[in-house]
């Protein structure tokens, strides 16, 4: 949540930070904001609104020029959404602005303490809290900048990724950050600062990501100094090399991120699995797993934390791994994970999946199965994030930036490299026989084309999306495997649509849901031929008794749900536990076209945040 971009060097400051606000949009927010230095006076401006509110606005209201420039996008927590909570905030002389990420926990006991020496507040923001913070400490303690900061920062409970800039001192930029992501571009007399890299690929290669607790003080012609906020001990930075391109991050033709993302699944699960697996030479080679391959073979238990979309991904996995693998597997919301006081010992795995790899509750969730002793694995898609670094070991998804708040190709990804592990453990363990693990690994293969070719009922599911965009209410329904593809499905369309939506295991409906079903109700029904099959052609006939309107989600060549349903979308045949990464397609492209026939803001829905790095 919230998107922080900065810049400091010989460049026009103003351009650099407004595109790269408009990168970091994804990460959904309410408001925004820019200050400007140009060597003399420090200039702002901030509103309720989009970028394009912003930009409007701004360049009205302020001139642009000046090579020293912080910009914002918010995401409400303290106060509502408005002009004068937006990001940057002024400390009270004015001399202090700041932008920030996360929450501040005790900030109402340290503002108490503020009003008491006589500061005063313009918003109800903990951010305004914290620069004033700043600046008490820098004039009690007569400090630097860099030095308040610190001091600060030691007094304060919570999540932030900071920047703070002093006017009185304006060839430094101080950032800091714990539990929320900051990445520091580096370039020639000239950094970049942001959320995570998009924002400045096209300036520099090398990004430096601060870890949490870590601070630096960033400034022309001079080294990059990083401290631990904690005890000031100096930090040798790690120079990472990106890897992502421009061309990655912009829409390629496409009307929208999210459809885009959809398209891009043939070539983002190739590539997850791509080196991983090989299939002429009946092998699976995952370091992460290779390494550590005791850990898993004896484990007790295998515990899945994840929230969202990630957490479908789990409950798939969770029918997979014990399928192939005969482990037993539990799946956790990881917000609810840590609150209820989990039964952990060493001899459990916990695997933890989150596209961002900054994922607030499932980071806490990481910190306290280590802190029992379990071994924790990682499935994240964002190199070098808070997943990737906290854990003991992991895999990436490979599914290249995806920007769209509602996931697609993370979900697919996230399945597909669990697939891989599941496999390469049941063959381990002797679950499964060397010609069905060839077999499998050769279906596996397929399996792009396969959706690629699921991919070519676009069309078709336009036209069922055009009669449905009304409903108020649908119900989506899978058994097995499929199940957890229905709660994704339903996840989806509320999303993106803002239309109701529920999920349900298929003979769960007449324990109950039975009871909405009439002849306004949409019923999506999840019914490829494997699995239970019949159970589920048995369910679509109550729900046609009862007028229910039926969406088929079927095998291609089927015939029984043909004659029930109201409309069928057909996906290729593919082994049963590999049904997930086919039939959740349909339902992606389902919710695309209701939200945009709608006329939603399918890439940023209300409300929502891609990262979401806030409990």
């Amino acid at each position: 949540m919230c998107g922080i971009v900065g810049y400091i060097g010989h460049r026009d400051a103003y351009p650099i930070v407004l595109n790269g606000l408009k990168r970091l949009e994804y990460r959904g927010y309410d408001s925004a904001g820019i200050a400007i230095y140009d060597g003399k006076d420090l200039k702002f401006s901030k509103t309720k609104g989009k970028v394009a509110d912003l930009e409007a606005k701004l360049e009205k209201d302020i001139s642009t020029t000046g090579t020293i420039a912080i910009g914002h996008t918010r995401w409400a927590t303290h106060g509502v959404p408005n002009d004068v909570n937006s990001h940057p905030h002024f400390s009270n002389s004015g001399d202090l602005v700041i932008i920030h990420n996360g929450i501040i926990e005790n900030y109402q006991p340290l503002k108490q303490e503020l009003q008491n020496r006589g500061f005063t507040f313009q918003s109800d923001t903990d951010t305004e809290v914290l620069v004033n913070l700043i600046e008490d400490v820098k004039n009690k303690e007569k400090v630097k900048l860099g030095k308040a900061v610190q001091i600060a920062l030691n007094q304060t409970i919570g999540a932030y990724a900071i920047a703070v800039f002093d006017r009185r001192k304006p060839n430094e930029i101080v950032v800091a950050r714990l539990g929320s992501p900051l990445a520091i571009g580096v370039g020639e007399n000239e950094f970049f600062i942001a959320s995570d890299a998009s924002p400045f690929i096209e300036f520099t290669k090398e990004a430096i990501y601060l870890e949490d607790g870590e601070m630096a003080v960033v400034r022309t012609h001079k080294d990059m100094k990083i401290r631990k906020i904690h005890d000031d001990s100096l930090v040798d930075p790690y120079v990472q090399e990106l890897q992502m391109n421009l061309e990655q991050i912009e829409k390629g033709g496409y009307d929208h991120f999210m459809l885009k993302e959809i398209y891009e699944q043939p070539q983002a699960i190739r590539d997850t699995f791509r080196g991983r697996m090989l299939v002429d030479q009946g092998l699976i080679k995952m370091a992460g797993i290779d390494d550590h391959i005791d850990k898993f073979l004896n484990a007790r238990r295998i515990i899945i934390v994840a929230c969202g979309t990630s957490w479908h991904a789990g409950l798939v996995a969770e029918y997979i791994f014990e399928d192939l693998a005969r482990i037993p597997v539990e799946v956790e919301y990881a917000s609810e994970f840590r609150y209820r006081n989990p039964v952990i010992d060493k001899d459990d795995v916990l695997i933890a999946i989150s596209q961002s790899g900054e994922t607030a509750d499932t980071m806490a969730a990481i910190k306290m199965a280590k802190e029992k002793g379990a071994f924790v694995f990682g499935v994240c898609n964002v190199v070098g994030s808070s997943i990737s670094r906290e854990t003991h070991a992991g895999a990436y998804t490979h599914a290249g930036p995806e920007i769209g708040v509602a996931s697609t190709k993370a979900f697919t990804t996230q399945i597909t490299v669990l697939t891989l592990i599941a496999l390469q453990l049941a063959k381990k363990k002797g679950k499964i026989s060397t010609s069905d693990f060839h077999r499998y690994l050769q279906e596996l293969e397929n399996i792009p084309d396969k959706v690629a070719e699921a991919l070519k009922s676009n069309d078709h599911i336009e036209k069922i999306a055009a009669i449905y965009k009304d409903a108020p209410n649908c119900l989506y329904l899978g058994r097995g495997f499929n199940f957890p593809v229905a709660l994704e499905g339903a996840l989806k369309l509320k999303e993106i649509s803002y239309i109701h939506a529920e999920g349900y295991p298929a003979a769960e409906m007449k324990h109950g849901p039975i009871a909405l079903i009439d002849e306004q109700m949409p019923v999506v029904v999840i019914a490829t031929r494997k699995g239970h099959y019949e159970k589920v052609v048995s369910n679509i006939q109550e729900i046609k008794s009862r007028s229910g309107k039926i969406i088929g989600i079927v095998t291609e060549g089927d015939v029984d749900v043909r004659e029930l349903a109201d409309h069928v979308i057909e996906v290729p045949h593919t082994i049963e536990f590999m049904t997930p990464l086919l039939t959740t397609i349909p339902l992606q492209l389902l919710s695309y076209h209701i939200a945009v026939m709608l006329g939603k803001n399918v890439d940023q829905p209300r409300n929502l945040a891609k990262s979401v790095t806030v409990e």
